[in-house]
């Protein structure tokens, strides 16, 4: 079919819409003898590979090789190049993809790869039979759309894919007559670090692939019209409007009609969903396990039978329009090392690019992210500093405790400033930045093997708030010692004493526990969420209800 960009007609090709998924399911219901894989499939090569590639890159289409103009470049232009190992395969993947990203449409459409980005797009909405060309309704909301242009980057930083999505403005839509219901869970970081720990526990490797366009797939139950795409406007029909028969990334039940198209597909072939997390989806097969992680449009899963993996990969191909990633090594801006020892998870390029975000590269490091002498509190007659600044810095640190749980509690104790920062709070974040630049790198280790045994620890302080005297608790679970779960909170009464404290701190961690003991049914680990004991960290101690007093630096529950 033909689009046009401006005034030009542009042929655009349109491949044929994947392959419908056979009536039979893939995963029978555990009762049975699950048949995991079609018939054809036995008649494939014996050459197949044994594991999943580690990445898949499409080809680059070489149609749109150029050089780019000094103003492209990113760096100095007299520069040589990154690396001396680079592949000749590698340098003309990177010179077929730009460096810039353009701030609207029409600075898109005097670049051929962003032109060439924008057909693919639309050519995402023909495979997908996303919406059909009809004349403009009358006394009907039409809803606006745009393009959004966004350059891909790896683990590294290195810029793989110039990406254009065009998106509904779904600001305009109008409540009971656009959409209804608009939730759709979403995995919580905690999940994500319970399935890494069982992976290195069961010495599972764990895989990861991308949905393309995944909110195209989700089917509307309402009957929405929009307009059409900016620059690719037919100039014979430019009265038309298209009606969506699918979701458009920006719709308001958008990411809910995707989630209820994937699960379905899940549970149709014998998937069940998680008691607690709803994103986590579990298959028995005999004796081996498939667990299955979703976050929007991100999938990684494991199983303890390595065939497994490699089956339902190609079931989710069949369906969807997948890219296959392989082993999973960046997720949810978590880098993820799968080593035969274990796995190792951290934030060490998210570091790096904050530490030179907010000016600290050229600062010396720090050995403790705050003094305990000193601390943070209100500091009415300090200079004013910027809000937005301030508030940034407090955003990203708190990102950054996904995987360092050494700062949890003093990025918890600055981001109580953020309405009106002083001078004296810009300078205590700042510090805790120092402190990371010491090791940037420093992340969670998940061995392989050993026990999963649950064990969770409490511990507060007593009127460490200077505003209003309250105690602030801390709480952590590990499993088999893998550290899974960590929060720092203050707490909403005041204590008299440090007794009081720890009593009121206690219940927290205590319920915390009785929920991982609701995620292990999952994955098929008894986990016990009540504690056989209780241990003291304060001269008064804390008594069981067996009349124990137990001697210990923090509050311990194990199993």
């Amino acid at each position: 079919m033909y689009f046009w960009v401006g005034n030009l007609r542009v042929l655009h090709k349109v491949s044929e819409p994947s392959e419908e998924i056979t009536s039979n399911p893939v995963f029978s219901t555990p009762t049975t003898n699950p048949i995991l894989i079609d018939k054809d499939e036995d008649e494939e090569s014996e050459d197949e590979p044994s594991e999943l590639p580690r990445q898949q890159l499409s080809e680059p289409d070489l149609t749109w090789l150029r050089d780019h103009p000094p103003n492209q470049v990113i760096g100095q232009v007299t520069s040589g190049v990154r690396t001396r190992s680079a592949s000749r395969r590698e340098a003309m993947f990177t010179c077929c993809i730009s460096q810039m990203e353009p701030m609207n449409v029409e600075e898109a459409l005097e670049d051929s790869d962003w032109i060439n980005a924008m057909q693919e797009e639309l050519t995402q909405f023909e495979r997908n039979e996303v919406w059909k060309l009809v004349p403009r309704p009358k006394h009907q909301n039409v809803i606006g759309t745009k393009w959004v242009f966004k350059n891909k980057v790896d683990e590294e930083g290195n810029i793989v894919r110039n990406k254009a999505r065009l998106v509904a403005k779904g600001y305009c839509q109008e409540e009971g007559i656009d959409f209804d219901e608009t939730f759709a869970p979403v995995a919580r970081l905690e999940a994500i670090r319970i399935f890494l720990a069982y992976a290195a526990y069961n010495n599972i490797k764990v895989y990861q692939m991308d949905v393309k366009s995944a909110f195209l797939n989700g089917e509307l139950e309402e009957e929405v019209y929009v307009e059409q795409p900016p620059g690719f406007v037919i100039p014979t029909q430019s009265s038309c409007v298209y009606k969506l028969r699918k979701a458009l990334y920006g719709l308001k039940q958008a990411p809910r009609a995707w989630y209820d198209t994937l699960s379905l597909f899940l549970v149709n072939h014998g998937f069940t969903k998680g008691k607690v997390d709803k994103t986590l989806f579990q298959i028995s097969v005999a004796n081996h396990i498939l667990l299955v992680q979703i976050y929007v449009d991100d999938i990684i899963f494991g199983s303890t039978n390595p065939e497994l993996c490699k089956k339902f990969s190609k079931v989710m191909q069949k369906k969807f329009e997948m890219s296959m990633m392989g082993e999973l090594s960046y997720f949810l801006g978590l880098q993820v090392k799968q080593v035969p020892e274990g796995i190792f998870i951290n934030q060490g390029k998210y570091t790096r690019d904050l530490i030179k975000k907010f000016g600290v590269d050229g600062k010396s490091s720090v050995k403790i992210p705050m003094n305990a002498s000193q601390g943070i509190g209100p500091d009415d007659e300090g200079k004013d500093v910027d809000a937005t600044t301030y508030r940034g810095i407090i955003g990203s640190l708190l990102y950054l405790t996904a995987s360092r749980p050494d700062i949890a509690f003093v990025v918890g104790i600055c981001a109580r400033y953020q309405s009106k920062p002083k001078e004296s709070h810009l300078v205590a974040a700042k510090k805790i930045i120092r402190y990371i630049k010491g090791n940037p790198n420093a992340g969670l280790w998940y061995p392989k093997g050993g026990n999963f045994e649950l064990i969770g620890y409490s511990d507060s302080d007593f009127a460490g708030c200077r505003l209003d005297r309250k105690s602030t608790s801390g709480h952590c679970q590990l499993l088999g010692g893998r550290l899974v779960s960590w929060f720092s909170k203050k707490q909403n009464s005041i204590s008299t004493s440090t007794a009081e404290a720890e009593y009121i701190g206690y219940p927290i961690g205590y319920l915390q526990n009785d929920e991982f003991e609701l995620y292990s049914t999952d994955f098929r680990v008894k986990i016990k969420g009540i504690p056989d004991r209780v241990c003291r960290c304060t001269p008064s101690g804390i008594t069981t209800d067996r009349g124990q007093i137990f001697p210990c630096t923090s509050l311990c529950f194990p199993n």
